[in-house]
């Protein structure tokens, strides 16, 4: 497959499910939901209306979501004005969670990292650790790959475009430092809760092996 097809292709894998993570607490209108895919996918992806029905289209046909009609719905949803939302279906709840639950190479490539990352309250530790570390190693490989680059033909170089590679640099430097303090926090996190949920340490204070008690007098 070419590499334009390629990539749009994991474009729109990824707006898909953008989609099926916001929809997972309640149906939302077209408009409400755009609303939220722009407001997690930033403003350098703003989302338009063209891109957003085709896409809930695509979910329509294979079964994920479903349109429905607000009149029929018993919440603040219904009134009124008869308008279209769209809910997940069980189908859609399970290609959910599956895609949440797996943390592949795709989920921390540039395409797919930030809406896994916006998606990370409703997946494990486990997952969460293993897509930060793994876009940490594509930054760090990203960041020797840039130096590399900078130190090849410098010489030939003027000094703005120096200036503007240099800049990129810290960027990436920036984003390597980030997700290291995102890993420690989750690593101390998922320590903390083992050892919560493990049986008692037989060295610990708080064990009858160590109390005093329990130690016999001569």
């Amino acid at each position: 497959m070419p590499n334009d097809l390629v990539t749009m292709r994991a474009r729109s894998d990824v707006l898909e499910l953008a989609i099926l993570g916001q929809l997972q607490d309640s149906p939302l209108h077209g408009y409400e939901l755009r609303k939220r895919l722009n407001a997690t996918l930033g403003l350098v992806r703003a989302l338009s209306y063209g891109s957003l029905y085709p896409a809930l289209k695509n979910l329509t046909a294979a079964g994920h979501i479903e349109a429905i009609d607000t009149a029929d719905l018993p919440h603040a949803l219904a009134g009124k004005r008869t308008r279209i939302v769209y809910q997940l279906t069980a189908e859609g709840k399970e290609r959910l969670a599956s895609t949440l639950g797996s943390a592949g190479p795709d989920s921390w490539e540039d395409e797919h990292f930030d809406v896994r990352f916006s998606l990370f309250d409703a997946v494990g530790p486990e997952v969460r650790l293993r897509i930060l570390e793994g876009r940490r190693m594509r930054m760090l490989e990203r960041r020797e790959g840039m130096r590399q680059h900078m130190q090849a033909g410098r010489e030939r170089r003027d000094a703005w475009t120096l200036e503007l590679q240099r800049h990129g640099l810290e960027q990436i430097d920036r984003e390597v430092h980030w997700l290291e303090d995102l890993i420690t926090h989750e690593r101390r996190n998922t320590t903390d809760s083992q050892q919560t949920t493990s049986p008692a340490n037989p060295t610990s204070p708080t064990h009858p092996a160590a109390t005093p008690s329990d130690t016999t007098k001569e």
